[in-house]
């Protein structure tokens, strides 16, 4: 017997593959390589690859090696896709990162020594992607430390690159002069490496323009129905939907609190939801702004603190009762709005929300 409906996150895989289609557009001669860490920044790792491999992605990027490995698991020995680990060859990664089949980016110069030492053991080419910092300072070697590089003899000796990239630090509409910056740095480095694919632009840099982009782009947060730009676009197609049930109705009279701390005291009567739905469920619990939630067909206001796992909605002047559904983000609240509502981005708010969330896939993984 199943389980009556808690909270639901819902995946429209058509509209995945919808967005997966308008990045290719925009990314013109540009291989798209759908960035797929984080668990598909929540969405669900299997069912979303399935999708993309359907529609055409044949490389994916994750962030841990365990993601690595369970990504080439699966695809399966019939989806011969090239999955790059953006964490690199860290300590003793290199035999699982071979034994499945695995491309590190490589970030630092002993990175680069472990894993051009580790082919040498195993007597065969192995594959790797050259990870330049032009600016952001976080992973990535260097522009000085990989002119070194090519200049020693077997510096990369045993490594066969599939790409030289780098990663923006700005994720603005309009081309900042640190883009720019960050664009003459790169192009400086791929010069030395004339014979090697790039790849510059994630979600944000392939919408910049061609500069921006390489000749493989890495989407992210775009594919999953944010925009480019942490604010909604019509381009992009809404993918994920969080909702959750009425658990009961309540009236509050003039000077009643609500929630924990009685931080919300109402001015008038009000009409209460309390909805089963909380922190524990993913949803952020601090914010400075005021926080909505979808009901009969208008936006309706949080009352007091969120809880583990309630919230109070304000659903005064409409009809409501236990077992109709809120909307806290999807088709009516883009993600992106509802992200600077909760203080955040689009990226967190997607990958926060709890495994004890129940997940719904509508149209097919194939």
């Amino acid at each position: 017997m199943s389980l009556p409906a808690e909270a639901r996150y819902t995946i429209d895989l058509d509209a995945l593959a919808a967005n997966f289609s308008a990045v290719r557009r925009e990314a013109e001669a540009a291989e798209v390589a759908p960035v797929v860490k984080a668990d598909a920044y929540g969405l669900g790792l299997e069912p979303v690859v399935r999708r993309l491999w359907a529609e055409g992605a044949r490389r994916f990027f994750t962030a841990r090696l365990s993601e690595g490995v369970r990504l080439r698991g699966a695809l399966g020995t019939s989806r011969p896709a090239a999955i790059c680990v953006l964490d690199g060859c860290t300590d003793d990664a290199a035999p699982h990162l071979a034994a499945h089949d695995l491309t590190p980016v490589l970030n630092s110069l002993p990175q680069v020594r472990e894993w051009t030492a580790y082919a040498r053991t195993l007597g065969r080419t192995l594959s790797g992607v050259l990870h330049i910092d032009t600016g952001l300072n976080r992973l990535g070697l260097r522009p000085e430390e990989a002119r070194a590089l090519v200049q020693t003899s077997d510096g990369l000796h045993g490594v066969e690159l599939e790409l030289v990239m780098s990663h923006l630090a700005c994720a603005d509409p309009e081309v900042a002069p640190m883009d720019v910056a960050q664009a003459e740095r790169f192009e400086a480095v791929t010069a030395l490496f004339p014979q090697v694919r790039t790849s510059f632009g994630a979600s944000a840099g392939l919408f910049l323009g061609e500069r921006f982009r390489g000749q493989v782009v890495r989407p992210g947060i775009v594919l999953y129905g944010g925009g480019p730009f942490q604010t909604p676009d019509p381009r992009i197609r809404p993918v994920a939907t969080l909702d959750a049930p009425i658990l009961q109705v309540r009236s509050v009279a003039p000077g009643e609190s609500v929630g924990y701390g009685a931080a919300y005291r109402a001015e008038r009567a009000l009409r209460v939801a309390v909805v089963g739905l909380g922190y524990a469920d993913g949803v952020l619990r601090a914010s400075e702004r005021p926080r909505y939630g979808w009901f009969a067909g208008a936006k309706r206001a949080f009352l007091g603190r969120i809880s583990m796992d309630l919230i109070a909605l304000d659903v005064t002047g409409c009809e409501a009762w236990p077992g109709a559904r809120v909307e806290l983000f999807g088709p009516n609240v883009p993600v992106d709005e509802a992200a600077a509502d909760a203080g955040t981005i689009a990226f967190e708010l997607l990958s926060n929300v709890s495994s004890r969330v129940q997940r719904v896939y509508l149209g097919s993984d194939l």
